[in-house]
């Protein structure tokens, strides 16, 4: 892929994909991490004098205009971080948006109106492609989190644009991720935990045999235990995956992956609980349900990140959202920020347990990314990041 740093974007037209899919709280952005990850690539562009065009989508209006999901709010925080004024568009795409983009000065900033009000975004209508290609003379991809989906705006685009690139974060996203599958510092650890075995197979099957130990936690944890003949009373497990479960421990056993499953684990009637009481893994009781590892297995996890040079880190390891469980999370999570270890993390509840457990800006390298994430540790090339090698 072309850098934007390579792309000669002095006084033209830049249209930046960037992902600014941020939660919104009574008309106001209420986490701008996303914004303030593609500063680096606006402010370089802004500084060539390139007149910038910023588009990207938020929620999921299914090809609707919907009023409460208008990147409006946006623009006022961004105009803020950037100190200067962000102009926003009442559309992505047409005559009035054309003539907007074309009025930009050098140093100017234009934010579009959401991507995903239009149906031709996610469908990669060819038509809705071109529309948004006439706005810019360069395209600079800097929105890793949704180069997974084969979208107008992450590939479409691309045909239509004469110069393409990508922009700072996601070339960042890229080496380190490529850096971690090729050649990770050894030990390499991966800590993995959230509701669902499904969703991580192709990422555990991928990484077995680039890794050292593996540390399961979450939800996804009753599915292994059950594999291993563990009761685990009330719990939610997905009885469809315990054999797939078996056939990744086995697979794990085969190839000296150490596997780390709870010993202990924190049990209640309902989600809502303001306590957990500690229960073996023996012990689990019919009527209540897991949801955090318990004290000896936090004790446990801690200690086997120790002497890792790599920590890779995918989904909480409790119901973190409630104060009552998150200590298992927390724990480890400051655990393997106390470490040397080259710490990576990645998903959207992974960045917010991380954050809830104040260690978000000791890892060494925080991904943007949940699905492109996951894709890209499955081995899997992503459309966005294919469209750019193919135009380079």
């Amino acid at each position: 892929m072309k850098i934007i740093d390579q792309l000669d974007i002095s006084g033209k037209k830049v249209l930046v994909r960037v992902d600014y899919n941020v939660p919104l709280k009574d008309g106001e952005v209420a986490d701008d991490t996303r914004l303030r990850a593609t500063l680096p690539t606006l402010r370089y562009a802004l500084e060539k004098g390139a007149r910038l065009i910023l588009a990207s989508h938020l929620g999921r209006p299914k090809g609707q205009k919907v009023p409460e999901l208008s990147l409006a709010p946006v623009a006022k925080r961004l105009s803020s971080l950037l100190g200067r004024e962000v102009k926003f568009a009442p559309d992505c795409v047409g005559e009035e948006v054309e003539a907007l983009a074309k009025g930009l000065q050098e140093g100017e900033v234009l934010l579009l109106e959401n991507l995903r009000f239009h149906p031709g975004e996610t469908k990669n209508d060819p038509e809705f492609a071109r529309a948004l290609a006439r706005l810019a003379e360069v395209y600079v991809n800097d929105a890793f989190a949704v180069c997974h989906r084969a979208h107008a705006s992450v590939v479409g685009v691309v045909e239509h644009v004469p110069v393409c690139g990508a922009g700072f974060l996601l070339a960042r996203e890229v080496k380190y991720l490529s850096n971690l599958l090729e050649s990770p510092q050894r030990p390499v650890a991966l800590v993995i935990g959230g509701a669902k075995v499904s969703t991580k197979i192709g990422v555990l099957k991928n990484l077995l045999s680039r890794i050292d130990k593996l540390l399961i936690g979450g939800a996804m944890a009753n599915t292994f235990l059950v594999a291993e003949g563990f009761g685990v009373g009330a719990s939610f497990y997905e009885e469809e995956f315990v054999e797939e479960a078996k056939v990744i421990l086995d697979a794990a056993a085969e190839k000296v992956v150490k596997v780390y499953l709870p010993v202990d684990v924190l049990v209640a009637r309902d989600k809502e609980a303001e306590e957990g009481k500690n229960t073996c893994i023996f012990e689990v009781p019919e009527g209540k349900a897991i949801f955090d590892i318990g004290k000896e297995t936090r004790k446990l996890f801690a200690a086997a990140l120790q002497n890792m040079g790599t920590i890779v880190w995918n989904g909480p390891l409790g119901l973190f959202e409630n104060p009552a469980f998150a200590k298992g999370t927390t724990r480890v999570a400051r655990a393997a920020a106390a470490t040397n270890a080259v710490t990576i993390g990645g998903g959207g509840d992974t960045l917010r347990a991380l954050k809830n457990a104040g260690v978000k800006r000791a890892f060494s390298y925080l991904s943007t990314g949940g699905g492109a994430f996951l894709e890209f540790l499955e081995g899997k090339e992503l459309p966005g990041i294919a469209a750019l090698r193919q135009k380079a």
